[in-house]
């Protein structure tokens, strides 16, 4: 791995809902839509390597796969360093997948919706709920819930549904 200066990595500002299963036919309809499948996997710090995590992304028939290591600002901002990496790159930080914890999987639905783009995320260990993410500009820029979703509750300070969470207690979270 190169090493890099987290300090340069772009801010990343970003609200999280969880919502009911949404009925993705209505999903599907949303202005700009797409969909990605993405395995997760965490990553364990040792002495010559800072953590992270790794993804295999698939759209239609492509894959890529993608570093991504985050520092945290606050709870909705994080200095994010993200690049793509080889099959083999992925398969080798692959043997430092944190022994406690799954690889989530997901398919990410993105959209638009009153200027923003939204990703809904449907994970495979949930069939009743989902999360739903915004990046926004600043910490204060409202968030209109779109139509084809229904929100449960805000979750963006509620540490127990950050990715890594789900991923070490399998998605097992009560509302």
């Amino acid at each position: 791995m190169e090493a890099f200066d987290i300090e340069k990595a772009p801010f990343e500002i970003e609200r999280k809902f969880l919502i009911r299963y949404p009925e993705l036919a209505a999903v599907r309809r949303m202005p700009g839509y797409r969909v990605v499948h993405i395995e997760q996997s965490y990553l364990t710090a040792g002495e010559d390597f800072i953590g992270g995590r790794i993804r295999r992304i698939t759209e239609a028939d492509a894959v890529r796969y993608v570093y991504t290591y985050k520092v945290k600002i606050s709870d909705l901002t994080r200095r994010e360093f993200e690049r793509e990496i080889t099959p083999e790159e992925y398969c080798e930080l692959l043997r430092r997948k944190d022994p406690d914890t799954i690889t989530i999987e997901k398919d990410r639905h993105s959209f638009l919706y009153e200027g923003l783009t939204y990703e809904l995320d449907v994970y495979r260990f949930w069939d009743d709920r989902a999360t739903l993410e915004a990046e926004v500009e600043s910490e204060d820029t409202p968030i209109p819930m779109p139509p084809c979703v229904t929100l449960i509750k805000e979750v963006t300070h509620d540490r127990r549904y950050n990715n890594s969470r789900l991923a070490s207690n399998q998605g097992k979270i009560d509302y």
